[in-house]
């Protein structure tokens, strides 16, 4: 087979595809107004990272010297980038749009969001007082001239790019950074039954004269400019620093990376623009993307609901594990059998619970817990800290890469070492990336292990809006297998033997097609075969080979991809008998669950790997089996609710639409559906 962009959709542009399904969301006025616009800063946030990182690293290839056709799925770098640049000013263009309407709407609702130019005499006092209490003291304003170097502009920080024309015929050039202290949006006082808002950057507007009244001037303009740079981590090589030392060096160095998109105010001066640009060193491979108004609508994310809890979705109130209690001991429960917590439909608690009460059981010895990304206030790292003043042996693998995560975890693992938690700082040449926890508990003089592996990161934010697996298991088969992966940790030139996970980067690829194979064999028997996989993304091309060749053998495939997907489904020939679905809503999709067919019998696994090379090849990744006959049928239940979503759920082919998925059944909604799924199981007798 022909190995081109006929056989593969290039990951950049299936990942722009992605969040044009986000963007999907914020048009969507079934959607709650204020929710609407916290898409548009997801949308935005998103769009930052892919440059700091997926834009850098193209543009590395081409600064190599390299074509990265092999690399980038039948297609150029140089061409990537024009077509990125392209699709990207397109989707900011739409952005513009939808931000247009939600401000409209918001007006019917009485919310107005104010420019300098429409401030009533009664709000002056405030804005007046509002800018020298809170924002002069902490403006930061950098005055150009030709005979000093531009300062470092700070990676996606926003600036308003200022021009004065003076008195004497002279132009003087400014910038105003907008500084991540600052709240973006500023609550003016309500008038009777309206609000109003002013953002930030108005408001300085606002208060030009003020800001440069040394300067002689007849005009004053501003217009915002932003610079995204390089956001991939370079090391340095010296032997005598720590990994945490050189991590927290490279974090630093990120703010003086290569810049890769520039980002500008469409209706910023010529001369300004040029300017500007000289003084920077914006080349012709870098992404010049003209904007509207406003730049870093990620803050969008953070728009004040102003008490109007009718314009965001309803929260859901997280449920209770059937037969898991938080008010008793969670191992006696886990000793009984296993239990599946699937976040945020039910409660995160039973983690910390686990944790905290291993903390303070005297029958527990050790605890061993990889950590990828914490919350910003951490009941998990606090249990673990907790238990190693009781004594026990507690070891943490953290991975201080995990990017844009890595001060946070910097910072919580000297606090955890500087407690006496032994601290792993993961696999030379490799992120550890699976999200597993043991302990050792002592009982009738012999050790038992119970655990928990998860699909997600143990952190109590992101478990209100990521949906997420955690098996709690006392399986003394698949905890032995965890321990393996714990001590490859430590002694990582020797490369163990699972029997019963599927461990990156040694056997993920290899177990995989076997189970592939077998439903291949199977379909080629005239036995029942399928596949049913969900993910949040799928790039590795030898994995797609792998699926198209289970297609073209008669395997039935169904795939839920949130995110990049490299596959084509639907060709004849090639991928006829695969179909792929999105689903983009409220909850962030990041459960993996992969389902072979078995010949009807099915095996089920839960794991921390999408089919990326980086996780089947360069990362330390664990896929589960699941056990317990309840749990393969919850799981297949819940792929089901999933794959019958006809709301919030697209088609993924290699055009751009983002089609709606659409039938004359009854109207359904897998996150609202999958919530009712528990409820329902709650309440039943059986």
């Amino acid at each position: 087979m022909t190995k081109d962009k006929n056989t593969y959709v290039n990951r950049e542009l299936s990942w722009l595809q992605f969040n044009a399904r986000v963007l999907q969301e914020a048009a969507d006025d079934s959607v709650p107004l204020i929710e609407r616009l916290r898409f548009l800063g997801i949308f935005s946030n998103n769009l930052d990272e892919f440059f700091k990182v997926r834009y850098a690293t193209i543009k590395r290839i081409i600064q190599a010297g390299k074509g990265g056709r092999s690399q980038l799925g039948g297609i150029r770098a140089n061409e990537l980038l024009e077509a990125i640049t392209e699709i990207v000013i397109k989707q900011q263009s739409e952005s513009l749009k939808i931000l247009g309407q939600i401000e409209a709407e918001l007006e019917s609702e009485n919310i107005f969001v104010l420019k300098e130019h429409q401030i009533s005499e009664g709000q002056k006092k405030f804005i007046r007082d509002y800018f020298y209490s809170e924002v002069s003291p902490a403006l930061v304003t950098i005055v150009l001239s030709d005979e000093v170097d531009l300062p470092l502009l700070k990676d996606s920080a926003a600036y308003l790019a200022v021009k004065m024309n003076l008195s004497t015929g002279l132009k003087q050039f400014a910038l105003i950074e907008i500084s991540k202290s600052m709240n973006r949006f500023v609550v003016l006082p309500s008038e009777g039954e309206k609000n109003y808002i002013i953002m930030i950057d108005d408001l300085l507007r606002y208060c030009l004269k003020d800001i440069f009244n040394i300067f002689d001037f007849t005009n004053i303009t501003a217009h915002m400019i932003k610079i995204t740079r390089d956001g991939e981590l370079d090391f340095d090589s010296d032997l005598s620093k720590s990994f945490l030392s050189k991590i927290s060096d490279s974090v630093k160095d990120r703010q003086i990376g290569e810049p890769v998109r520039f980002v500008y105010d469409k209706t910023i001066a010529e001369d300004t623009l040029s300017y500007l640009m000289d003084k920077m060193g914006i080349d012709s491979t870098d992404s010049v993307i003209p904007g509207g108004r406003y730049h870093n609508r990620r803050d969008y994310m953070k728009f004040p609901s102003l008490g109007r809890t009718d314009l965001l979705y309803n929260k859901i109130t997280p449920l209770e594990v059937k037969g898991l209690s938080l008010k008793s001991s969670i191992f006696e429960a886990i000793g009984e059998k296993d239990f599946l917590v699937h976040t945020p439909y039910q409660t995160f608690a039973y983690v910390v619970k686990f944790l905290r009460e291993a903390a303070i059981d005297p029958s527990i010895k050790t605890i061993k817990i990889t950590i990828y990304r914490l919350a910003e206030i951490s009941h998990v790292a606090s249990s673990l800290i907790n238990a190693a003043k009781n004594g026990k042996r507690v070891t943490v693998s953290i991975e201080l890469q995990a990017r844009f995560d890595e001060e946070a975890n910097i910072k919580y693992a000297q606090q955890m070492q500087d407690e006496g938690v032994e601290m792993l700082f993961g696999v030379p040449g490799l992120k550890v990336h699976c999200k597993m926890c043991l302990v050792e508990r002592e009982e009738q003089g012999k050790m038992v292990r119970y655990g928990f592996v998860s699909t997600g990161n143990f952190n109590e934010s992101t478990a209100k809006i990521y949906t997420d697996f955690t098996l709690l298991t006392s399986n003394q088969k698949i905890l032995k297998d965890v321990d393996k992966v714990f001590n490859f940790f430590n002694v990582n030139y020797v490369i163990n033997r699972y029997k019963h996970l599927i461990v990156s980067p040694h056997y993920t690829r290899s177990k995989i097609y076997k189970l592939i194979d077998q439903e291949i064999e199977n379909a080629k028997a005239g036995l029942p075969a399928f596949l049913k996989i969900k993910m949040n993304s799928i790039s590795n091309y030898a994995m797609v080979d792998k699926l198209y060749e289970a297609s073209r053998a008669g395997v039935k495939i169904q795939m839920i991809v949130r995110g990049i997907c490299c596959l084509i489904p639907g060709i004849q020939g090639m991928s006829e008998n695969i179909e792929v679905i999105s689903i983009v809503d409220k909850f962030l999709e990041h459960t993996r669950l992969f389902i072979f067919g078995n010949n009807n019998n099915p095996k089920v696994f839960i794991s921390s790997a999408d089919w990326m090379t980086r996780n089947i090849d360069n990362r330390v990744e664990v896929t589960c089996p699941i056990y317990d006959e309840d749990i393969k049928r919850e799981l297949q239940d819940i792929f089901e609710i999933s794959w019958n979503d006809n709301t919030k759920a697209r088609f993924v082919n290699s055009q751009t639409e983002n089609l709606y998925k659409t039938n004359d059944q009854k109207a359904s909604r897998s996150q609202f559906a999958m919530y009712n799924y528990y409820l329902q199981q709650l309440n039943s007798s059986d």
